[in-house]
Order: C-alpha cells, then structure tokens, then sequence
C-alpha cells in the first residue's frame, strides 16, 4: 500500500527523537504500537465480516436458485399430473360409451332369451341329498371353559 522503505523510516525516527524528546519517545513508540495493533485487529475484522456477507450472499443466491428449481419442477410435475389425469378421464369416457354401445342390443335384432341354469349333476340310483341347516345349539362339554359365551350367573347359596 505506502511504499516506506528504511531511509524513510530513519527520518521518521529522528524527527519523533526531535518532537518528544529522549524521556517521552519509548512511551510514544508503545501508544503507537498498542493503536497500530488495534488497527490491524480492526482491519481482520472487517475483512472477515466482510467475507461471511459475501458467503452469506452467495449461499443466499444457491438457495435462491434451488428454490427456483423446485419451484419449476413442481409445476412442470403438476402440469404433468394433469395432462395425464385428462388423458385418464377421457380413456374412461370412451370405455363408458364403449361398454354401452356393446351394452345395448342392436334395435332390429330380438332379444334371446335368458337360458335356465342346469340342474345339478346327480349320479343315478342315488337320491338328491338334502340340504339341512346347522344345528343352532351346538353340544359343549359342562367342563369346558366357554371364553366367548354369555357369562353363567353365579350361584346362590341357599
């Protein structure tokens, strides 16, 4: 930044020597030192502030662009969704104008009637069996726990 090079310096130490005098000179030099130093902690802090805005402001500017990107993936996803829930809609259309054109007889063509179901198969020389129903009460052991019957009342003493 300022080009001071050792003749520089030199002058600049002899007209301090001059200005304060030999007795105030070393306590000059460490209130320059210590005011220098802060100065070049000031000056890191500001460089280091000054890149976290600039990571900040790039991070800002990738989140921007992922957003952008989701954004216009949705809408490309749903625009998509809705085409092919169109497309659906119209296919189901036709099949149910399909199913009732093939539905409906033709109008000059008679109707056959409906065929009676077959018997059941019977080998002969043995009757039909019989369909019974089950019986409603089915026989449980007086010893058998019943876990899903309906509670027996205790008994009274008497």
């Amino acid at each position: 930044m300022f080009d001071v090079g050792f003749s520089e310096l030199v002058l600049i130490g002899i007209v301090a020597l001059v200005v304060f005098g030999p007795e105030d000179l070393p306590r000059v030099a460490r209130t320059v030192g210590h005011l220098l130093g802060k100065f070049r902690r000031y000056v890191a802090d500001v460089k280091s502030d000054i890149s976290q805005e600039m990571a900040l402001a790039d991070v800002k500017r990738l989140h921007d662009e992922l957003k952008d990107g989701a954004r216009n993936l949705q809408d490309s996803l749903q625009e998509q969704v809705h085409s092919l829930g169109t497309d659906i809609q119209q296919s189901i259309e036709s099949l149910k104008q399909g199913v009732e054109e093939i539905s409906e007889p033709p109008a000059g063509v008679p109707v056959p009637p409906a065929e009676p179901e077959p018997a059941p198969f019977v080998l002969s020389g043995e009757p039909p069996a019989e369909v019974t129903e089950a019986p409603a009460q089915v026989e449980t052991d007086e010893n058998q726990l019943d876990l899903f019957g309906d509670p027996i009342p205790p008994a009274r003493k008497a």
